[in-house]
């Protein structure tokens, strides 16, 4: 017989109680039903799709030639010595994270040689991941960004973005999220003149998102003499950067290319936070190692900034995992690890490109309309194609070929053995009738 508690504290029968008359009170009986979220959605139908030719183009996560994520000789190599290393203590780290980690997370992005840096003026927090990172930023900014009034808002995303954004922000507390046009659908590429357009009517102190390289889900960036325009227009209307970084290394193979954008908006003295992810870099997908950098614009504010910070991590997580950081710190703080891990970033990098390249010559010789130059001018994981709802509609209903509504897709994901397939059905989509 189920039993429960009774008014004084003693157990008795569900049944006595409603005989009793009593009511059970629950605070979830009309909990409505979330919407299902797309990516989730997506992934769902193709695990229940049973053809043979299947191939999933729509997910986060760098895959190798096999169509698997990996970690590299030298991660598996680290991990396992951290595992084995008895001098490691099984202790809680500072809110803030390992200082090693922060530290070489932090010089990663602005170079070791930074005025901020070497000024005292930088602030690297460890976070659950690049959505930890950016959920903090946006904590920081709700509570202390102009404290002196009362700050809402507005924050700027473009459009297209990860989808997860706007809900993080709102999360926060901070519900005036607007959008700012970026992707040209017609012209397949970043649309400057109307982000500046956006950009210009925003009032002052915005805080504006903004991609620092390998934009996601389009893969187009900004080249360098946009981001100096653009960077005159934060300086002059007042706005507030905030960058995203979660996989720096792979758009370019360049790190410090990757980072430029940051590292010229801090040249400038401009304050910014900045959300960096190691999961593609390092293949720690499981291990959610993330950190956030904010860049002040004195040393005086940095223990009020970190203080603050480590209040809003002890209401979020606590303190974050040691695991992944504990790999990353290891890598970046040895030389010779640090150069076999750039070489290893490089040669992810080599592979997206030639899959880019071979990707836009089956298509080119299939005959398809119209240019795809745009595949080989993107960087990073993703890349969009320029295909409309319908088509992408076709590849899935027709060809079991599954990517994001609005043709944006996962370039790691075609290999040498779907490669063939994914373009003569890229062809399909754009001669059939509908």
């Amino acid at each position: 017989m189920r039993q429960t508690c009774n008014s004084d504290g003693g157990v008795g029968s569900t049944e006595n109680v409603k005989a009793r008359g009593i009511t059970i009170f629950s605070i979830f009986v009309d909990t409505p039903t979330a919407a299902p979220n797309p990516e989730t959605k997506l992934l769902a139908d193709f695990k229940k799709d049973t053809h043979l030719s299947k191939v999933y183009l729509a997910g986060r996560e760098y895959l190798n030639e096999e169509g698997q994520t990996s970690v590299s000789p030298l991660i598996g190599k680290i991990m396992q010595q951290i595992c084995t290393d008895p001098t490691l203590c099984p202790e809680y780290p500072s809110s803030v994270g390992l200082p090693e980690f922060t530290r070489r997370a932090t010089e990663l992005v602005l170079g070791r040689d930074c005025h901020a840096i070497v000024e005292n003026r930088v602030l690297g927090v460890q976070t659950v991941g690049c959505t930890g990172a950016v959920r903090l930023g946006a904590e920081l900014l709700k509570h202390w960004y102009n404290v002196r009034g009362v700050w809402c808002g507005p924050v700027y995303l473009s459009s297209p973005c990860d989808d997860s954004l706007a809900g993080i922000f709102e999360a926060a507390g901070i519900q005036d999220v607007r959008r700012y046009r970026y992707w040209d659908t017609e012209q397949r590429g970043v649309c400057v003149q109307k982000m500046m357009e956006d950009l210009e009517m925003a009032p002052e102190q915005s805080v504006i998102v903004l991609s620092a390289s390998a934009h996601c889900p389009t893969g187009s960036d900004l080249s360098q003499k946009h981001w100096r325009l653009l960077t005159q227009l934060m300086v002059r209307c007042r706005f507030f950067p905030f960058f995203l970084l979660p996989a720096q290394g792979l758009c370019h193979g360049d790190f410090e290319q990757d980072a430029w954008p940051v590292r010229l908006c801090a040249s400038l003295g401009m304050e910014l936070l900045c959300a960096q992810s190691f999961s593609h870099s390092f293949g720690l997908y499981g291990e959610r190692v993330g950190h956030l950098l904010c860049v002040l614009k004195q040393s005086s504010t940095l223990l009020a900034v970190q203080s603050q910070a480590e209040k809003q991590v002890r209401a979020l997580w606590s303190r974050p995992s040691v695991g992944g950081a504990r790999v990353v710190a290891t890598v970046l703080s040895n030389p010779a690890h640090h150069v076999e891990w750039q070489e290893g970033v490089k040669s992810m990098v080599e592979r997206g490109i030639l899959v880019r390249e071979r990707l836009r010559e089956k298509l080119r010789l299939l005959g398809c309309p119209g240019s795809w130059d745009h595949l080989i001018q993107q960087g990073g994981l993703y890349c969009c194609t320029g295909l409309n709802v319908q088509q992408v509609e076709f590849l899935e209903k027709r060809r079991h070929i599954y990517l994001h509504p609005n043709g944006c897709l996962n370039v790691s994901a075609i290999n040498s053995r779907n490669l063939d397939y994914v373009a003569e059905s890229i062809h399909l989509a754009l001669t059939s009738v509908f």
